[in-house]
């Protein structure tokens, strides 16, 4: 197997997956096919569609078809020349409780037909069961996947080792601790299609970030029936790459209607909000008139545009860097959503470790969602660990962010440095550092560093970030040393916050606090300030 990574932002990778069908290229999502009642031909989905892949069960392929699919080969069988992955049955195990096959069958009969992807008879993890059955499908599962190297005969398939565990996480750790130092190809979260219909996206957070943290970042990482295009975006950020979707044509059964944000009943629409040449010359009052099949095919042709039109979004984001801003974006679609991507701030040094220092494009921060992002969490972590501030500076200025950045090119920074330098001579200089959400302390000196200055914040300010950047601010001041602390207090933007936490915190380390006010407009006010030199500590 060769995976080669191209692109990267947060977990999430374009990359070069080489198949012995061909190379495709991910986050890539398999339109799952069932030979028995399939709405559109494969080869629509890859000419029409551009759908690179397709994965089918083949447990339902060995029941149904049998020894057809092995004589004609699986992509003669299913009219498909590109990469094609299997599914072992561990679905209908999930379902149905049992299947009437065994590990060795399936095994066998993946390499029998042919497939470029294949995975074992691994037991799920269902949501309902108690720890001590979970253990035995994670157990039982490892077994079958240290068997499974005695009964497979070719090396050019690429096998796929699932993660099991379920809602367990110490479980889903164990698993893919062990599963990672078996020689698998891919490996595959299991059981998570229960968690995702019960819109708990926050457990699904924590399952995909507890196995990538136990498997090897080099292995791509498979998300089973991560289905809704609503979703992918935070699939992908978490580090998925390859996930399959039934959705489209399930849905189209139930005449629901797939966009970017969610599902509508057909006959509760107006007007498609969609321009793909399904929805583009027609109406959903015409379409509820078609024969049933007819307007099942249409929905299902439908949804699978906007399927592809939102993996085209997200490898865009991530080849601007803008991936957190696509993904935030999408969590406001649902409030499960949200409440899962703020689940990330548990995982925020790992995902700052495994994320790209540099990028092309700035940040938008809207709120303190995004204070889990790769780009604060590391500067705060380098600031603390590799900043001194100059050695000659007794007397420190904190000056609140400005509207324009660089914040030194401001007019408000110049009009402080003109009237607060007269007070001191040349021996005394004073250090200067902004404090700005939602980096916290930004000295002087690096106010022109990535990402200091390519970032737009928006204002007000939420208390979480006030609060965030007021930590910060008293982290910094505990581990420097100044005799005086000139604060620069703004309280439009930042209430008392920031003047509170300066003086509780100059009392500790028995720093001279003196505070000024800050107004847009600053020469009445440093007039005064430059007369009496310091105003009194408030």
């Amino acid at each position: 197997m060769s995976f080669e990574v191209k692109e990267e932002d947060l977990l999430a990778r374009i990359g070069k997956l080489k198949t012995k069908s061909g190379t495709v290229e991910t986050p890539l999502l398999f339109p799952v096919i069932n030979p028995s009642r399939q709405p559109i031909s494969t080869q629509e989905i890859a000419a029409t569609f551009g759908f690179e892949a397709l994965i089918t069960n083949a447990f339902i392929l060995k029941q149904c078809f049998g020894q057809e699919v092995s004589q004609k080969g699986l992509h003669k069988f299913l009219n498909f020349g590109g990469p094609i992955m299997t599914d072992s049955g561990a679905y209908q195990i999930l379902v149905y409780g049992d299947v009437h096959t065994n590990p060795e069958e399936i095994v066998e009969y993946q390499e029998q037909i042919d497939t470029d992807i294949a995975t074992i008879l691994d037991i799920p993890t269902s949501w309902h069961v108690k720890k001590e059955d979970a253990q035995k499908t994670v157990e039982e599962t490892l077994n079958r996947a240290r068997q499974f190297f005695q009964i497979k005969t070719r090396d050019d398939i690429l096998w796929v080792g699932p993660i099991q565990g379920g809602r367990y996480l110490d479980l889903v750790a164990q698993s893919a601790r062990k599963m990672a130092k078996l020689h698998y190809e891919i490996h595959a979260l299991g059981s998570p299609t229960e968690v995702m219909e019960r819109y708990r996206f926050d457990v699904l957070v924590e399952m995909i970030l507890t196995a990538k943290m136990n498997l090897p970042i080099d292995r791509p990482l498979h998300l089973f029936g991560a289905g809704h295009p609503f979703m992918f975006s935070l699939a992908v950020a978490l580090g998925c790459d390859l996930f399959d979707s039934a959705a489209y044509s399930i849905y189209a059964k139930e005449d629901r209607y797939m966009t970017e944000t969610g599902t509508a009943r057909l006959d509760e629409l107006e007007y498609f909000p969609c321009q793909c040449p399904k929805c583009a010359s027609t109406n959903p009052q015409e379409v509820m008139k078609l024969p049933k099949l007819e307007r099942q095919t249409l929905l299902a042709k439908h949804n699978l545009y906007v399927c592809n039109a939102e993996l085209r979004r997200i490898k865009q984001a991530i080849k601007d860097g803008r991936l957190w801003e696509h993904m935030e974006m999408r969590a406001h679609s649902h409030p499960a959503l949200l409440q899962a991507i703020k689940k990330l701030a548990k995982y925020k040094e790992f995902i700052e470790k495994h994320s790209p220092a540099t990028r092309s494009s700035g940040l938008f921060y809207f709120d303190s969602t995004g204070l889990a992002r790769p780009e604060i969490v590391r500067y705060s972590r380098r600031l603390r660990q590799n900043y001194t501030r100059p050695r000659a500076a007794k007397t420190l200025i904190l000056i609140p962010q400005t509207e324009v950045k660089p914040f030194h090119k401001a007019r408000e920074y110049k009009q402080i440095r003109r009237s607060l330098y007269k007070t001191f001579d040349k021996a005394s200089k004073p250090h200067v550092c902004f404090y700005a959400a939602p980096f916290g302390i930004i000295p002087l000196e690096l106010d022109e560093m990535y990402p200091l200055s390519q970032h737009e914040t928006s204002m007000p300010l939420d208390k979480e970030t006030i609060e965030h950047v007021a930590t910060q601010v008293v982290d910094y001041l505990r581990h420097t040393s100044y005799d005086t602390v000139i604060l620069i207090h703004d309280a439009q933007n930042w209430n008392n916050t920031i003047l509170n936490i300066c003086k509780e915190t100059c009392r500790k380390n028995k720093n001279n606090l003196k505070t000024v006010l800050f107004k847009r407009s600053l020469n009445q006010q440093f007039k005064v300030y430059v007369g009496s030199r310091f105003l009194p500590s408030a």
